[in-house]
C-alpha cells in the first residue's frame, strides 16, 4: 500500500511510524517547510501517549530530552493551591507523563522514521495542496515544491495530518469556517530559570480573566543550575480588539503583555522574571475548530490537530494526535479493505475527540480556577472553604476519563495501538520505566 502523510508535525511523524510498525513501508511524509528544525515551545504528554511511545521503542530517547512530569498544581491569582494531583508513575501508571520541548521531541520522532522508513522517507519542501479521487478508488494527491514547481503522485491512502489550518481538512470539508477564537490571547516561551517547587511540577495559575502555565523541560545537569523552563500566559483581550485566527507565532516584546501578569509574583516563582529572562516571546490567538460531522472522504482521512484542533486545555493536544495515529495504523492492520479501516479509525475516535473538544471550550479541567474566582474572588486560606468534599477529585476524574488517560484504561491489557506484530510486546518490556 503506498500511503502519503501530509504534515511532518508530531501526529504525522508518529502515524509513519505506526505504519511501520504496523508493516507498512511505502510510506512518504509530505513536510511544507523547507527544513524542518526544532522549533516550539513546551507541550505535555499524558500516560495514554507516552505508552504507544514507549511501545515503538521511544522510551530511552524520550526520557533523555523530558521531564518526568510528577504533580500537577492548579492555584488561584494569590498563588494559593486549589488542587495538587500527582501525575504519571507518580499516581500509580505504569507510564510517566512527560514535559518536554515540542522541537526536541520532533527530532526524535524525525530521527525514527528516517531510522525504520529510510532517509527519503520525509520530504521536506514539499506542500501537499489539495487532492482529487480518481475512478480507480486511489487518492491523486496534488503536491507543489515551490513557486511555480508542481506535481501529482497516486497513492492509496492519503493521511492529513497538517495541522489546525490544514488544506486536506480545507478541501475535504470546503464550507469549514476554520479556526474559532475564543477571546484569549496567549505569549508564550522558554527560559533558563532555577527550578520550582520540586523540580517536576507543572503549575496553572490564574482567574477567570488570566492563565498562566508554568514547568520544566529538562533537568539541572548539576544541583545548583538552571532548567529549561516552558512558560505560557494568556489573557481575555478587551472587547474591540479582535484577533485574526490565521495569524500565529508573531514575536510580541514583553512590555506588550506583562502589565496584566504584574502581580503574580509568588515566593515560590516570579512569573515577570521568569518571562523577562526569556530570549523571546510569541503571540497567538487561542483557537480550535469546530467539530466535523466526518474525518474520512473516500481513501483520505484526518487526525490530530487537522481533524479535531482544541483548546490547549488539559494537555490534550499532541496526546491525542498521537493516539489516532496508533488507532489508524490498528485499523489498517485489521481490516482487508482501506475503506472499512478508515471508517473503524474514525468510529473509535472522532466522537470522543468531539467530545473532548466541548470539554476545552468549558475549560476543561482548568474550570476549577475560574469556579475557586468566581466564589472567593479575595482569596482563601484552603480549597476546602470553597469547594465540596471530593468535587475537586471528581471534575479531575470526568475529565482523564473523557480523554481515556484515566488509570484504569491506561494501565489495562488493552491497547490503543496496533498489536499486528511481536515488536509492540517487546518495545514495551524494554521501555518500561
Amino acid at each position: 500500500m503506498r500511503i502519503a502523510i501530509a504534515g511532518a508535525g508530531i501526529g504525522g511523524l508518529t502515524a509513519a511510524l505506526s505504519l511501520a510498525d504496523a508493516g507498512f513501508t511505502d510510506v512518504t511524509v509530505y513536510e511544507a517547510a523547507p527544513r524542518i528544525d526544532p522549533l516550539g515551545a513546551g507541550l505535555n504528554l499524558l500516560p495514554n501517549a507516552v505508552r504507544e511511545l514507549f511501545g515503538l521503542g521511544l522510551g530511552t530517547a524520550l526520557d533523555k530530552v523530558s521531564v518526568r512530569t510528577g504533580n500537577l498544581e492548579y492555584r488561584n491569582r494569590f498563588g494559593t493551591l486549589i488542587w495538587r494531583e500527582p501525575r504519571g508513575v507518580s499516581a500509580g501508571y505504569r507510564w510517566p507523563q512527560l514535559s518536554v520541548h515540542r522541537g526536541l521531541l520532533q527530532a526524535v520522532l524525525l530521527a525514527a522514521v528516517r531510522e525504520r522508513l529510510g532517509a527519503n522517507a520525509v520530504r521536506a519542501g514539499t506542500r501537499v495542496t489539495g487532492f482529487t479521487r480518481p475512478s480507480s478508488g486511489t487518492a491523486r494527491v496534488e503536491l507543489s515544491h515551490g513557486p511555480g514547481v508542481l506535481a501529482a503522485r497516486e497513492h492509496d491512502l492519503l493521511v492529513g495530518a497538517d495541522g489546525i489550518r490544514s488544506t486536506v481538512r480545507k478541501v475535504m470539508h470546503r464550507g469549514d469556517p476554520g479556526p474559532r477564537w475564543n477571546g484569549l490571547m496567549v505569549w508564550r516561551g522558554n527560559a533558563w530559570a532555577q527550578p520550582f517547587l520540586d523540580g517536576a511540577t507543572m503549575v496553572i495559575v490564574g482567574d477567570r480573566v488570566r492563565r498562566v502555565v508554568v514547568y520544566p523541560m529538562s533537568r539541572p545537569v548539576r544541583p545548583g543550575e538552571p532548567v529549561l523552563m516552558n512558560w505560557a500566559v494568556a489573557r481575555k483581550l478587551p472587547d474591540g480588539q479582535p484577533a485574526d485566527p490565521a495569524d500565529w507565532n508573531r514575536p510580541a516584546p514583553a512590555d506588550r503583555f506583562l502589565p496584566y501578569f504584574a502581580d503574580l509574583v509568588f515566593d515560590w516563582l516570579d512569573v515577570p522574571a521568569l518571562v523577562r529572562s526569556g530570549n523571546r516571546a510569541l503571540e497567538y490567538p487561542m483557537v480550535d475548530h469546530d467539530p466535523l460531522p466526518s474525518w474520512t472522504s473516500g481513501r483520505v482521512t484526518l487526525l490530530g490537530d487537522a481533524a479535531h484542533a482544541m483548546y490547549p486545555m488539559g494537555s490534550n493536544g499532541a496526546t491525542q494526535s498521537i493516539v489516532d495515529s496508533r488507532v489508524l495504523a490498528r485499523a489498517l492492520a485489521g481490516h482487508t479493505g482501506t475503506e472499512d479501516a478508515l471508517r473503524a479509525y474514525e468510529s473509535a475516535r472522532r466522537p470522543a475527540m468531539t467530545a473532548l473538544q466541548a470539554a476545552g471550550r468549558r475549560r476543561g479541567p482548568e474550570a476549577v480556577i475560574d469556579l475557586a474566582d468566581e466564589r472567593a474572588p479575595d482569596g482563601f486560606a484552603d480549597a476546602a472553604e470553597v469547594f465540596a468534599p471530593g468535587e475537586l477529585a471528581t471534575i479531575s476524574r470526568r475529565y482523564a476519563t473523557l480523554g481515556a488517560f484515566d488509570l484504569e484504561t491506561v494501565n489495562s491489557p488493552a491497547r490503543a495501538g496496533n498489536d499486528r506484530r511481536g515488536a509492540n510486546r517487546l518495545a514495551d518490556r524494554r521501555d518500561m520505566p
